[in-house]
């Protein structure tokens, strides 16, 4: 009697828990819906009868304008999907070959490049240092490498994966180098194939820091043909304000192509950014949080 009253209110317990979860999954994906269900709705619908979960006068409008652009949003979708593959990768080589470096007790001098790495953190020397280093001693000005090179070593991600390093059991390099393994075969071939769950969460870190990434573009991109899908977006985003609030080109363009796509335009932007990143998510869900955690570990 008391065994089946205990299970009973743990089946309550789960089902209110359930319940609760099932709401907030509720909550975060209405939104989405909402800016789905709006980019598909004609601009004038929503002008009069304003936002609805589902589309009362379907139109893609918003999209065909997106696209129509002077500069092409396909061109920017390849850009950056380019350096994001490739920054992603090169960001986690580099950063796990440093953070590996300064987590092994046997390499002189590992604290002091420790505290140099993070000493960034507190304290940088401002934009224009910073402009000046990538454009006239760098040369990166204009070209696809400083979209890459911008964001290729995070002294946040060092010390995550440092710290996921030092809790990684000692003897397991011990007995790789007593069997005669160099320092990168056994970097290599054992330490991050047991690193895969830090891997995964900076990884999925850094490759939305990459997409999302528009402030890049706006300061050392002037040749179109390199702009990133972010910073061709919110230029997209600037000119229909512009249009919206300069009446003689509204109704301009209102009269040679009907009514502009104001509302509708900003929430296609909206669905064509975050629309691969999405993905990304419960393809490295279960190694996000075991990530996170193991790489907490303090030394």
């Amino acid at each position: 009697m008391e065994g089946s009253l205990v299970k009973r209110k743990g089946t309550f317990t789960k089902l209110v828990v359930n319940i609760i979860f099932i709401i907030y999954s509720l909550m975060c994906l209405i939104p989405i819906w909402m800016v789905l269900s709006v980019s598909l709705t004609h601009e004038k619908s929503i002008i009069t009868e304003g936002y609805h979960l589902f589309p009362k006068d379907f139109s893609l409008a918003g999209y065909w304008y997106a696209f129509s652009g002077s500069t092409s949003i396909l061109n920017a979708y390849k850009i950056t999907i380019l350096v994001t593959v490739v920054g992603t990768i090169l960001h986690l080589l580099i950063t796990s070959m440093l953070s590996y470096a300064i987590s092994r007790p046997e390499v002189r001098y590992r604290n002091q490049i420790a505290f140099l790495v993070f000493f960034t953190i507190l304290f940088n020397g401002g934009l224009a240092p910073y402009y000046i280093l990538i454009t006239k001693y760098l040369h990166l000005k204009d070209t696809l490498f400083v979209l890459i090179v911008v964001l290729l070593l995070s002294p946040v991600h060092v010390m995550i994966m440092r710290n996921f390093f030092k809790a990684l059991p000692d003897s397991i390099t011990e007995a790789a180098r007593i069997d005669g393994s160099g320092e990168f075969n056994t970097f290599f071939r054992i330490v991050l194939p047991l690193s895969t769950p830090v891997l995964a969460t900076i990884g999925l870190f850094i490759a939305i820091a990459y997409w999302n990434d528009w402030f890049t573009s706006a300061l050392f991109i002037e040749n179109n043909k390199l702009y990133s899908l972010q910073y061709l977006l919110q230029s997209l985003l600037t000119n229909i304000q512009y249009l919206l609030s300069n009446d003689s080109a509204s109704r301009s363009i209102e009269k040679a192509v009907g009514i502009l796509p104001g509302e509708s335009a900003r929430m296609a932007a909206c669905i064509l950014s975050i629309g691969p990143i999405i993905v990304m998510y419960p393809v490295l869900q279960r190694y996000f949080v075991k990530g996170l955690t193991l790489g907490a570990v303090k030394a």
